[in-house]
């Protein structure tokens, strides 16, 4: 592991870490699909789409869904890390959509990162989640990628469960906690939580995390919006009404925007850490009422495809 040097030398970078598989969806109409996906692959989409530097460190092969995802990445400017493309083949993601939309997953997955990683020196920002953060033997490296990068980077979590991979509740729930308990931004589902703390008050259970390392806290509840915990604040933001394609990759493209928003708020970066801890209710809200139009947008349309920039900009 190559640790950040002191210095930055090029334009602000955020490092994804995760998964970029293929995403095999079987849709309620009888139709399938095959398209690029994967939490942390699409948060790295949705920040290039944003006109954000990415960076992706994942495992995939250089079979023909390899070339795929290094397309599919390429098209949205975010860079491959060295070394990601070591796996004997690219991973699959089987998707079943439900009349609403909703998806339920099984994979065919192999997790591993390479074996030197390099963080570049002008990380600005490390985000990982879901399979990543908790299939071994990746998920050892994952943890040693975001201690690494922690001096210099803020350090963003973003669980994403896949109870199909991830075991029991019991068995996860301690991993999880230790990876909030590392982050300065978690963002998670009430999903999620549901599924980790089953019966629990989920207003308790983010508090609680909140209260163990994270200066944000964000628990998105689908097409009621979001609620944010803070050491000051707790806010709730609603989301737009949208016609609901499916909800595939509508989590991730508001995680990679909630990374936006704290970026053109000047509070990513291990040196601002404290002033992200006292983040104020104005820009707190400002930033979840973009994520929630970035997701609304994403749901509205087939598949994990984020807007990019220049669609949430108002035209005069």
């Amino acid at each position: 592991m190559t640790p950040p040097s002191p210095q930055q030398s090029a334009e602000p970078l955020a490092l994804v870490v995760g998964e970029a598989l293929i995403d095999v969806v079987h849709r309620a109409d009888g139709t399938v699909d095959e398209h690029p996906g994967g939490s942390p692959a699409n948060v790295a989409l949705t920040l290039g789409r944003l006109d954000r530097r990415a960076q992706l460190l994942a495992w995939i092969g250089t079979d023909s869904y390899g070339d795929r995802i290094r397309g599919w990445l390429s098209g949205s400017h975010v860079e491959l890390a060295p070394g990601s493309d070591g796996a004997a083949s690219t991973s699959i993601a089987t998707a079943h959509l439900g009349a609403d939309g909703g998806a339920t997953y099984d994979f065919d997955l192999t997790w591993a990162l390479p074996a030197d990683v390099v963080i570049p020196d002008e990380t600005v920002v490390v985000h990982t989640g879901s399979i990543a953060a908790v299939l071994e033997p990746g998920a050892a490296g994952v943890r040693r990628v975001l201690a690494a990068a922690r001096p210099r980077a803020t350090v963003t979590y973003d669980p994403n469960i896949r109870p199909t991979l991830m075991g029991q509740p019991g068995d996860v729930r301690p991993v999880v906690e230790s990876l909030v308990a590392s982050a300065d931004v978690v963002k998670v589902s009430d999903e999620d939580l549901h599924w980790l703390y089953p019966g629990a008050d989920l207003d308790v259970v983010a508090t609680r995390w909140q209260r163990s390392g994270p200066a944000v806290v964000v628990v998105t509840y689908g097409g009621d919006g979001a609620v944010a915990v803070t050491a000051d604040h707790r806010l709730e933001v609603a989301a737009p009404r949208v016609e609901v394609a499916d909800t595939v990759g509508a989590g991730d493209s508001f995680m990679g925007a909630l990374l936006h928003g704290l970026w053109s708020a000047g509070l990513l970066g291990a040196a601002h850490r404290a002033q992200l801890a006292a983040i104020d209710e104005a820009t707190l809200t400002a930033v979840l009422e973009q994520c929630v139009k970035v997701a609304a947008i994403t749901v509205s349309r087939a598949g994990a495809n984020p807007p990019r920039l220049r669609e949430l900009t108002p035209t005069v």
